[in-house]
């Protein structure tokens, strides 16, 4: 007899998106999808890396070409305005920060100490040309009595040869001819003293009786006072040398005494304004004078002016600091000095540049590393 057989029911569907019971092991990943995944992430590794570094070499190639410092400022002539004489201050012609032009009056002193200074070098004139007058009379009498004496010598001279022959003929008597040679010494003696007369009115001259008025010493003396004189009254009104802006004029005012050479104001010639760029001296070897040169200042942010390198510092800052860095010391410290470079700067009416600004400036040199590479 046959043993009945056992029926096997199936096992029963399981929802693959159902949780898995708790305390249940996690299914095992897909070893099909892992090494992609691994792939991906190692590709991602490197070539993040690589990209930068391709970049960065890139960018450092193709840079190079500006040299820039922000250690730049800018910079305008300063005059000072001074009197060359002194006296009291009368009238005050200009304001605060006000534009002037070269030959403006900037103040006036008062001009009468002068105007009686130059009476004084006129009469002083008047009195040295009418001296020389009264030496050239003074030569013309003594000449006058050099021919005098002469002819009276001449007269002198016949007379005693007159007697002389009378005298050998017995006619004349010894004392006529002894009055007769008297006569004559006399009258020799007249010129000489006729002719001193002469040369010491040449003498009084300079030794040139032709001699102009206004070359003898003694005017040319008086013509220089006079010039001074002259001169002193017109520095009574002090002028602006320069054009520019005018400056620190609070301190003239109506009354005050000047001396000479005390400054009392400035002007800062606004048509001459360049930049001083102070670039390291590792800086320097792509610089040339003649190279443009962009332009920033801190007073107008976003507004570019242009300009040209116009010349390189002598020196660097530290060679003209009063007391000089001394490197022959044991605690010698390296650093990288600064060299001026001049930078002329293109006008720009609607950006005016005043002293002292800040700056950056970037000089363009014309070429990129890449550019010196391949050349």
């Amino acid at each position: 007899m046959n043993a009945p057989t056992k029926k096997v029911e199936p096992a029963p569907e399981t929802d693959a998106r159902a949780p898995a019971p708790q305390g249940a092991a996690p299914a095992p990943a897909n070893p099909e999808a892992a090494p992609p995944k691994r792939r991906k992430r190692r590709a991602l590794m490197y070539s993040v890396p690589l990209l930068l570094a391709l970049g960065g070499g890139y960018v450092w190639l193709t840079g190079g070409r500006y040299v820039s410092t922000d250690n730049a400022y800018v910079h305008q002539p300063i005059v000072s305005i001074s009197s060359d004489v002194s006296g009291r201050i009368i009238d005050v012609d200009v304001a605060e920060n006000e534009n002037v032009a070269a030959g403006t009056r900037i103040f006036r002193l008062d001009p009468e100490p002068f105007s009686i200074a130059l009476d004084e070098a006129d009469a002083t004139l008047a009195a040295a040309r009418l001296s020389v007058a009264q030496l050239r009379a003074a030569l013309n009498t003594a000449k006058a009595k050099l021919a005098a004496a002469e002819h009276l010598k001449s007269v002198s001279d016949r007379e005693f040869d007159r007697q002389q022959a009378l005298a050998g003929r017995g006619v004349a008597s010894s004392a006529a001819l002894d009055e007769a040679t008297a006569a004559v010494y006399t009258a020799e003696n007249e010129v000489n003293l006729a002719r001193q007369g002469v040369q010491s009115a040449i003498a009084a001259l300079g030794g040139n009786p032709d001699i102009e008025t206004d070359s003898f010493p003694t005017v040319r003396a008086a013509l220089a006072q006079r010039a001074a004189a002259q001169r002193d009254l017109e520095q009574a009104e002090v002028v602006a040398p320069v054009t520019g802006f005018v400056s620190q004029v609070s301190s003239l005012n109506v009354g005050q005494y000047v001396t000479p050479g005390a400054a009392m104001a400035s002007i800062v010639e606004s048509d001459d304004t360049w930049i001083e760029a102070n670039y390291k001296e590792t800086q320097l070897a792509t610089l040339k004078v003649g190279q443009p040169v962009d332009i920033e200042i801190d007073a107008y942010p976003g507004v570019e002016l242009h300009g040209t390198v116009e010349s390189f510092g002598s020196a660097t800052g530290s060679q003209f600091a009063l007391i000089p860095a001394q490197n022959a010391t044991g605690n010698w410290v390296k650093v990288v000095q600064r060299v001026a470079v001049r930078i002329g700067v293109t006008p720009d009416d609607d950006h005016p540049l005043r002293g002292g600004m800040s700056a950056t400036v970037s000089v363009d040199t014309g070429a990129s590393r890449l550019d010196k590479l391949t050349h």
